[in-house]
């Protein structure tokens, strides 16, 4: 800064120093003396004021400077804490967000243990009531039951109802109820569901919980499915014993209507005893006591109640009355 000064200084005192004319006699030197000591001075005076003011312009310079990257670091400092912000309120949301899913997955795992069905094997009532039809070694259920058939189509119309996809109409326009096993009728070929127990095995075998065979019965071969995952089927068997011994409740309305809706239509398609045959005879004798029980409520009178599901009653009173 002092070397800057000092130059401008120089260079100010030759613009401005007054140029004197040659003098010869004694006055002119005298005169000379007055003129060089008052440039001197008057050049000591730019000098020094020169100094002053490029000292002042240097410092000036290097405050603006020193204010600039003090505003681009601070400017720089607020960015980075308002990312730091952004990434800390993203990683809080995300962790809630996993919280709330580890909380519904807890959740489902609990209703999953309720039920007594895996996430890998949760069955609808199509294929729970032909779970417990199905021999586990044979693959196939008895060729002595022929109400099955029409069971499946009942547990059709219920499933649908249990999820909203299916509503009874109004009185005035309901019609005969289309619950038959086979109809031969060409008037009702369309009302016919065809291959109905061999999908729901294709389904079970997807699942994981039967196996698909070829056995040979000396006519004809037949496709089979044993069983492949006994805990599936025994977890089943055990939700429909204790709906009528550890876990009965007294009152059609306080039952899981799901459960609900397995008892009666495991009843209708004769595959009931199935699930109490491994009872012993007290139990057995309780068990079919309160089934008789639910058998004999009447289905109207039920549906009529609060919070009764219409569609499930009358699928019942088409089987039991």
């Amino acid at each position: 800064a002092e070397r800057v000064a000092a130059a401008g200084a120089a260079a100010t005192e030759s613009r401005r120093a007054p140029r004197l004319p040659p003098t010869t006699d004694a006055k002119g030197s005298a005169r000379c003396l007055v003129f060089a000591a008052a440039r001197s001075l008057q050049a000591e005076r730019s000098r020094a004021g020169a100094v002053r003011y490029w000292y002042c312009r240097y410092w000036t310079s290097m405050a603006s400077l020193t204010q600039r990257s003090s505003g681009l670091v601070q400017r720089r400092t607020e960015a980075s804490r308002s990312a730091a912000a952004a990434a800390a309120a993203a990683a809080d949301k995300e962790r809630e967000s996993g919280d709330e899913d580890a909380q519904s997955r807890r959740g489902d795992e609990q209703d999953d243990g309720d039920r007594g069905d895996s996430k890998e094997a949760r069955l609808t009532l199509m294929e729970e009531v032909l779970l417990l039809g199905l021999k586990d070694r044979e693959g196939y259920t008895s060729f002595w039951n022929d109400c099955i058939s029409s069971g499946l189509r009942g547990c059709m119309l219920i499933e649908l109802g249990l999820r909203g996809r299916l509503q009874l109409e109004a009185c005035g326009v309901r019609r005969k109820s289309l619950l038959a096993r086979k109809t031969w009728n060409p008037l009702k070929l369309h009302y016919q569901l065809r291959n109905v127990r061999e999908r729901l095995a294709k389904n079970l075998v997807e699942k994981g919980v039967l196996t698909t065979e070829k056995q040979n019965f000396l006519l004809f071969d037949m496709t089979t499915h044993p069983l492949t995952n006994g805990d599936v089927k025994r977890r089943l068997v055990r939700r429909v014993q204790e709906a009528v011994l550890d876990r009965w409740a007294n009152d059609p309305q306080r039952m899981d209507k799901r459960l609900l809706a397995l008892v009666f239509l495991a009843h209708s398609s004769d595959v009931l005893e199935n699930a109490f045959a491994p009872l012993l005879d007290d139990q057995y004798d309780l068990a079919m006591k309160r089934v008789r029980q639910l058998l004999d409520s009447e289905p109207e009178a039920e549906s009529a109640k609060p919070n009764a599901n219409e569609l499930l009653w009358a699928v019942v009173a088409a089987f039991t009355k």
